[in-house]
């Protein structure tokens, strides 16, 4: 386990962290109303238990993150990475799995925003080359708004042999391309699934596009050139999580 220490902000990020139970959580810093609406939104558990708890003003707290120009809404907390998942692993113990993988995507928001929305709808997990992984990013916690301590997250050195030895495990890949085959919502969507995102303007890789199955694209107006990467992402999560709902 990587056991250095970084700092989140914001409301839902810091609150939750303080829910998962694998998440070892430092320090935190809050003004007097952020730590009453804490107790408010959770009666039946004392989150701040065992707890190193700081007392700020909302202005003292802005240190923390005025580079970044977020707002920390009264949170702050120090905490540590969760221990590393295994990719190999986590297919041997499961079956009719939904991964996304990202290939090239390194903005923090972009990133944040698409496993809030991985965790919304169900995804099992998101596969994510390790250098590009802003790990200990302020800005992708407070845009996952909580959403960090419940995805699955694993980060590998090479995406293209990832994807061929996940090929050689039954995986079924969908590269998502504005020139694809055919819409996405004409697939009929079975077995173990990884869901390939490029990244925005340059998209996938040309060489990584070599280990898609299959190319598919979403529908949209002629007239707009492309969705946001974590906007394409919701709309796809969304529809398979309907698709397994109704199955």
């Amino acid at each position: 386990m990587n056991n250095s220490s970084f700092f989140i902000v914001g409301q839902h990020a810091v609150i939750e962290a303080l829910k998962n139970t694998n998440r070892r959580v430092l320090r935190v810093f809050l003004t007097e109303e952020s730590k009453k609406n804490i107790h408010r939104k959770n009666p039946q558990k004392n989150l701040l238990r065992d707890i190193k708890v700081y007392f700020k003003t909302k202005k003292e707290l802005d240190k923390y993150c005025t580079k970044e120009n977020l707002l920390h809404q009264g949170y702050v907390a120090e905490i540590e990475h969760l221990e590393k998942l295994s990719l190999k692993k986590f297919i041997k113990e499961k079956d009719q799995i939904t991964l996304a993988c990202l290939d090239g995507v390194s903005d923090p928001r972009n990133i944040g925003s698409l496993i809030r929305s991985a965790a919304s709808f169900n995804i099992d997990g998101i596969v994510i080359k390790e250098r590009h992984f802003p790990s200990e990013s302020k800005l992708m916690y407070k845009a996952a708004s909580g959403a960090m301590e419940y995805v699955n997250i694993f980060e590998v050195s090479n995406i293209n042999s990832t994807l061929k030895n996940l090929k050689d495990k039954n995986f079924w890949i969908y590269g998502f391309d504005g020139n694809g085959d055919k819409s996405f919502t004409n697939i009929e969507w079975e077995g173990n699934i990884l869901l390939l995102f490029g990244s925005e303007g340059s998209g996938m890789h040309k060489h990584t596009s070599k280990y898609a199955d299959f190319l598919v694209k979403i529908d949209i107006n002629k007239k707009i050139e492309s969705l946001n990467i974590s906007n394409s992402a919701a709309i796809v999560f969304h529809h398979l999580n309907y698709l397994k709902k109704k199955s």
